[in-house]
């Protein structure tokens, strides 16, 4: 963190500002903590710097390697992180809420570089297979790639998860080798401009992989082209003005927009008061309207409930409310904080204004609301408020006006497709939850509100010893939704990484199609050696080293052996006369027989490389084989993938996936998969 009160920009590899201009107050107490830099950015500068340095510096590391310093980043931030909850202090968050953007973001790190190793090659080519033949003759085929698109990913976020909200985009994007210039909302930038500092200075990154917009965008928009990406969370309004700049429609710049939404709850009409279910919706309504202030793009802002439960929901919701005490997070017992600015708080008692207007007040700052702790009368708090409205379905208020606060709307239903429909007047959203024990329900809700929701949580009994909540995206599921929620898709595993690459379609010889996609593809070129394939160390393999293995005769001792080993003694394999009047019209070999007769072919049993078979992929039983069929292997080095790790001894190891084609007497395929080694690297 800087030592003067006066936030900088890192641009162009340097830090940025010095003279102080727009002021920002802490959210306890209103008083002065940092001030915005009054400085002009070079936006060209910026953008130059990003792709002169920061594509080539990402591009000189493979998607393995830069999982790697994921992991040593998120490891870094994570020996750092209490300076980073002194600062989120300011912006009136609990430890709670602090520990969901502190360490929600290093733990997003961590997935991604965890994804990154398990998933993507030690190469810049990710391969989208599988190739498919374009010809008849096997000279001609096609297959997809996804490749860096050799520009920058420029990062516009909003106010509520200043580390989170970085990182969530910063991880794919760092991953798909896009450098990005972050641009975090200016009320709490003085907390993202703390967690990039950290960055610069742990030397994991190359240089222009990670820039700082303290202040305005200004004309950086102006300056990308179709490499480029632009993504950005906030307002809807806001997502609409940005989408539409004149530079990013003139060069096709994808926008990937993420916009506050009207997500809703739905408890089911088979829920009832004495359910365990009951009391886990009353749970996570709180939850949403309390935690981070509710100011979460995904908090609960409809809750639909059947009418004979909606004075039962809201006088158990009132009774939760009222033992929430709201105050300056350092005082013991404060459960919730303070919203993030004075305009914000300006802006959420403007909004409950208009949806009170012809509705009822269940809970709201007339029931005792009193924050606790010094100076706190100037701080920007605001009473968890609960209101209901009787007639959901004639009411657009509560569907179109979001209050970004501890703010949320009561509504009931006459039956589950009424309940859907008040769901579905929000015009798309982020994420609903479905409170039900009834799995038939269930079955017929969650697809149709899955058509304007972009998750959708099941919550009972079973899953909520474990349920991360309504309002916790998590890095292995999409973030994103339709229509007002901005129409775009945040993480999602390794999606998040495939939308900041180029897929190209290619088209050639399967010879060329694995040297381009770096894995073998079948109808390729092999090499063969009297050197078995396994007894080669990781650095000597290569893609395309093949065996072809001498063959063997399956016989009715094979099958009836296999049979009392395995325990399977299934009529195909052993009733004659079943056997005899099935499509086959014979009594054939156990598939998984078939499977560790090749295994039988190709291994090499002495100590050598490969240390352990971990994995198969792609199984398929192409043809049956009978007795008396012959069978032989072809095992080729498909792909190489160098994880840059070491066993106990220091040993490197690197993981080799295997094609396996297993023939039979008339060269027809007849098992078909993908086994995966481990193989030691020399010494």
């Amino acid at each position: 963190m800087a030592s003067v009160s006066t936030l900088q920009s890192l641009i162009g590899g340097r830090w940025l500002g010095a003279a102080a201009a727009v002021p920002l107050h802490s959210a306890l107490n209103n008083s002065l903590i940092y001030h915005t830099h009054a400085e002009s950015i070079d936006f060209d500068e910026a953008v130059t710097f990003a792709r002169k340095s920061g594509v080539p510096g990402l591009m000189a590391l493979d998607f393995q390697q830069r999982a790697a310093r994921l992991k040593a980043l998120a490891l870094y931030l994570v020996e750092r992180k209490e300076e980073l909850y002194a600062i989120s202090h300011l912006s009136g968050a609990t430890r709670a809420d602090s520990w969901v953007d502190i360490e929600g973001g290093s733990g997003t790190l961590f997935a991604y570089a965890s994804m990154g190793s398990n998933e993507l090659p030690s190469s810049n080519v990710l391969h989208e297979g599988p190739a498919m033949a374009l010809g008849k003759k096997g000279g001609f085929a096609g297959t997809h790639i996804l490749v860096p698109r050799g520009g920058l990913a420029v990062h516009i976020n909003a106010f509520n998860f200043p580390i989170w909200g970085l990182l969530e985009k910063f991880a794919p994007s760092f991953l798909a080798a896009m450098p990005c210039i972050a641009k975090p909302a200016t009320a709490t930038s003085y907390l993202t401009e703390a967690v990039v500092r950290m960055m610069h200075e742990s030397g994991l990154l190359p240089a222009g992989s990670l820039q700082l917009v303290i202040g305005s965008t200004g004309d950086l928009l102006d300056r990308l082209n179709g490499q480029d990406v632009v993504t950005f969370t906030g307002s809807a309004a806001t997502a609409a003005k940005l989408r539409t700049n004149r530079n990013l429609i003139e060069h096709s710049v994808p926008f990937n927009g993420e916009a506050d939404s009207l997500n809703c709850a739905i408890l089911a009409p088979d829920v009832k008061p004495d359910d365990v279910e009951f009391d886990l919706f009353i749970k996570e309504v709180a939850r949403e309207m309390t935690g981070k202030a509710g100011q979460k793009c995904t908090a609960i802002r409809r809750i639909i409930v059947p009418h004979a439960m909606l004075d039962a929901v809201g006088t158990r919701l009132r009774e939760r409310l009222s033992k929430i005490t709201v105050g300056d997070p350092s005082v013991e017992g404060v459960r919730m904080g303070a919203l993030a600015s004075k305009e914000q708080q300006r802006d959420v008692a403007e909004r409950v204004e208009i949806l009170a207007r012809g509705n009822e007040v269940v809970f709201g700052d007339a029931d005792g609301f009193a924050p606790v702790g010094a100076g706190v009368a100037d701080g920007c708090f605001f009473s968890p408020t609960l209101l209901m409205c009787r007639d959901g379905l004639r009411n657009d208020a509560v569907h179109d006006v979001e209050a970004f606060g501890p703010v949320s709307t009561m509504m009931p239903y006459a039956d589950i497709d009424e309940a859907l429909a008040l769901a579905a007047r929000g015009k798309g959203s982020l994420v609903s939850t479905l409170v039900t024990r009834d799995p038939k329900l269930a079955a017929y809700a969650v697809p149709v509100a899955a058509a304007l929701h972009g998750r959708v949580l099941i919550l009972e009994r079973e899953a909520a010893v474990d349920s991360t909540g309504h309002g916790s995206p998590l890095p292995q599921l999409k973030h994103g939704g339709p229509g007002r929620a901005g129409g775009g898709e945040e993480l999602g595993g390794v999606r998040a990484v495939r939308h900041y690459l180029q897929r190209a379609a290619i088209q050639g010889s399967p010879t060329m199609l694995a040297a381009v996609t770096g894995e073998y593809v079948r109808g390729a070129a092999v090499n063969e050696s009297p050197l078995h394939p396994f007894r080669k160390h990781f650095e000597d393999l290569r893609t395309g080293d093949s065996l072809l293995t001498h063959r063997r005769t399956v016989s009715e001792a094979d099958i009836t052996a296999f049979g009392g080993i395995s325990g399977d003694f299934f009529y195909m394999h052993f009733d004659e006369i079943a056997a005899r009047e099935s499509q086959f019209g014979k009594r054939i070999a156990h598939g998984y027989f078939v499977l560790s007769a090749a295994a039988g072919l190709f291994v090499s049993p002495g100590v050598g490389p490969v240390l352990a078979n971990y994995g198969l992929d792609n199984l398929r039983f192409v043809k049956p084989v009978g007795i008396g069929d012959t069978i032989r292997a072809r095992l080729t080095c498909k792909r190489k993938v160098d994880r840059n790790r070491k066993d106990v001894f220091g040993v490197g190891q690197g993981v080799v996936a295997w094609d396996v084609q297993v023939t039979n007497q008339d060269e027809e395929l007849v098992a078909s998969y993908d086994i995966l080694t481990l193989v030691s690297k020399r010494e």
